[in-house]
């Protein structure tokens, strides 16, 4: 194959792999977009276990907020992200590399007003409510970044912070579980019967019921039985209170949390499917014009030999 024909088949290659990715995410987009807008937002006191979309206060799980890494700010989600000059390099968009980064794992409380839940901010897609990028020269700053950024990026580290701030409003969207606080009562039984197990004579003595010296399968049985009943009784009187949680849906649905309105969500996802479809369009034109050219140079190839 001549190198003009064989460079020709690569133009063509390019513009169809971007107009396949375009049009994946485009409709990957769309069901997005179809999901949040068919989720309704429900109130947390009547909620479902299942596929939510609630909003609330996001409040810390424990006494105080969390402290961010970089600015020490209060907050209940961070990440972080530290980077230094290599000034070997000429290239800006290369300039920088990582040397720290790094994202919160710990739960944070979610307030509607009616009630509450816990929200795991692992593998969300998470929107920051604050974004912060500055300069310095310690591979940490030594406090908040600047009230006023400069367009000057002097500096030998940069740091990029992002945080959810304790008491902004949030939508999460995710799945919704409820766990009992009472405890799994097969787990609760075994700790029972290692407790009896560690006093022989006291286990002998209660179901050693042949005298033997040891304790056979059926006695086992019985002790199991008897350490069975024991935790069920003592928790019958407890008040069960439920925990609820919202996590990574088990279905693959969209696990988002974000500052933004029902209404702003839905747009900024139709926003983003409509810039997909444009970027697949344009390959697509791109794809045709490399099509009709790579003809005229095959045809004036084959006319040339000809000749």
């Amino acid at each position: 194959m001549d190198f003009p024909l064989l460079v020709t088949w690569a133009l063509i290659a390019l513009p169809g792999l971007v107009a396949l990715w375009a049009l994946r995410t485009f409709l990957a987009g769309i069901r997005r977009d179809r999901l949040f807008t068919d989720t309704p937002l429900v109130r947390l006191r009547a909620a479902a276990q299942g596929y939510v979309k609630v909003r609330g206060r996001a409040l810390p799980a424990g006494d105080a907020p969390t402290a961010a890494p970089l600015s020490r700010r209060p907050c209940v989600w961070w990440s972080f992200e530290v980077e230094r000059r290599n000034e070997r390099r000429r290239n800006d968009d290369n300039r920088w590399e990582s040397v720290e980064c790094a994202s919160s794992v710990e739960t944070f409380l979610l307030n509607d007003g009616d009630g509450e839940c816990l929200v795991g901010p692992v593998s969300a897609d998470i929107t920051p409510t604050t974004k912060n990028v500055w300069y310095g020269d310690e591979p940490r700053p030594f406090g908040p970044p600047p009230a006023s950024q400069s367009l000057l990026t002097s500096g030998a580290y940069r740091y990029t912070e992002a945080i959810i701030a304790a008491g902004e409003t949030v939508s999460v969207l995710g799945e919704l579980s409820s766990h009992s606080d009472v405890g799994d009562i097969a787990a609760l039984t075994a700790g029972v019967l290692r407790a009896w197990k560690a006093d022989q004579p006291a286990l002998l003595a209660r179901f050693d019921k042949n005298h033997d010296g040891h304790i056979d399968a059926d006695e086992w049985e019985s002790a199991r039985q008897a350490a069975d009943a024991f935790v069920r009784k003592e928790n019958l009187g407890k008040p069960i209170t439920r925990m609820t949680v919202i996590g990574p849906p088990v279905n693959g649905q969209p696990f988002v949390i974000t500052p933004m309105a029902s209404e702003q969500l839905v747009r900024r996802e139709q926003l983003r499917a409509a810039l997909h479809f444009c970027v697949g369009l344009g390959a697509v034109i791109v794809l045709a014009f490399a099509i009709e050219y790579r003809e005229a140079l095959h045809y004036m190839v084959l006319n040339s030999q000809g000749n």
